[in-house]
């Protein structure tokens, strides 16, 4: 039996600034980094990036350039996409811009990928939605033969290529782990055919569980894969004060994605879903509520949200330290010690 890995904590940015802000974009990057470089000082272990392209309020379309000036300022947090969308980005040049980033943190890249959803997204990169199943398939076929760092040729339905290998060499040996979103049962069995850490979202039963069940039949040991989601989580002593500003924002970032979901037709099936909502309250209340959601669930990965839209970039300041600081320590020693 392999042995569980340990609990990583985060926070994760999307770039989303709503015109009636006030914020200039360059000085929400800026200040994006800014708490970046503080949260890997106050010993966080993840800080991921969203895409979406096409959104009026600047939503991040390109992670790996935020996550590289990130690199060139920290010393220990990894960096990761979730999601990192596969049908808009071409996987020989998304290898090479990993490796890049590979070199410049020195092997603390990870990446997240998904299948897409938004009608926009495809509409706008000239891309038939019905091609999105076998783009992601063929990209994650590719990306592996890129993370080998052998020379190698392919030839699929969508890609074809002759004779490349990825330079410069990855650092991590093997390449960049990877990550598959699931929010349905074929999303599920793509992660374990790719053999794949798991971001799920919706039911647990067509996602996560198929996933462990998957597997588990190809002789593998899910134990030993990461399970990862953004739940948001304010650490407060006074909710009532602090709360409805929050909420307003998360109401502001939802009514996109449920914009997509409804024009996309996402179904996210009728069982147990795997909840999303904010955590929020003292040191205590946030440390039983996160410990009950990773035992239900298997998580391994608690990545919150850095900079809610709309916000001043320093709103979440407090919270975040005492997140760092004093809820994922408690948390990282008390599964620890179950562990035992």
């Amino acid at each position: 039996m392999s042995e569980r890995p340990p609990l990583r904590f985060g926070v994760c940015y999307d770039f989303r600034n709503p015109p009636d802000s006030g914020i200039a974009m360059p000085d929400l990057y800026q200040a994006a980094l800014r708490q970046i470089r503080w949260l890997d000082d106050l010993g966080l272990d993840l800080i991921w990036f969203t895409e979406h392209h096409f959104i009026d309020d600047g939503y991040l379309p390109a992670w790996i350039p935020v996550a590289s000036a990130a690199a060139a300022q920290t010393r220990r947090v990894r960096f990761s996409s979730d999601i990192c969308l596969l049908p808009f980005n071409h996987p020989l040049r998304l290898a090479e811009d990993l490796a890049v980033l590979d070199n410049l943190s020195n092997g603390r890249v990870e990446l997240g990928v998904g299948i897409g959803y938004a009608p926009h997204e495809f509409a706008g990169f000239g891309i038939p939605v019905s091609r999105r199943v076998s783009l992601s398939d063929e990209g994650l076929e590719v990306l592996k033969l890129c993370f080998s760092g052998e020379r190698f040729s392919y030839h699929g339905k969508r890609h074809q290529f002759q004779d490349v290998q990825i330079t410069p060499g990855f650092v991590q040996e093997g390449g960049p782990p990877l990550w598959v979103a699931a929010m349905s049962a074929a999303g599920a069995r793509r992660a374990a055919r790719f053999d794949c850490h798991l971001l799920p979202q919706g039911d647990r039963s067509a996602t996560l569980d198929v996933w462990r069940q998957e597997l588990g039949e190809a002789g593998r040991n899910s134990e030993a894969h990461r399970v990862g989601i953004i739940k948001g989580v304010l650490v407060t002593d006074d909710p009532e004060r602090d709360w409805p500003a929050v909420r307003q924002a998360e109401r502001y970032r939802m009514r996109l994605y449920s914009r997509f979901f409804a024009e996309s037709n996402t179904d996210f099936g009728a069982g147990e879903h795997i909840p999303q909502t904010w955590v929020v309250g003292d040191v205590d209340h946030c440390v039983t509520e996160l410990g009950r959601f990773i035992r239900t669930y298997g998580m391994t990965d608690m990545v919150t949200w850095g900079i809610p839209p709309g916000l001043a970039p320093d709103a979440m300041a407090d919270s975040l330290e005492r997140f760092a600081t004093e809820v994922a320590p408690r948390l990282r020693a008390e599964f620890s010690a179950a562990a035992r």
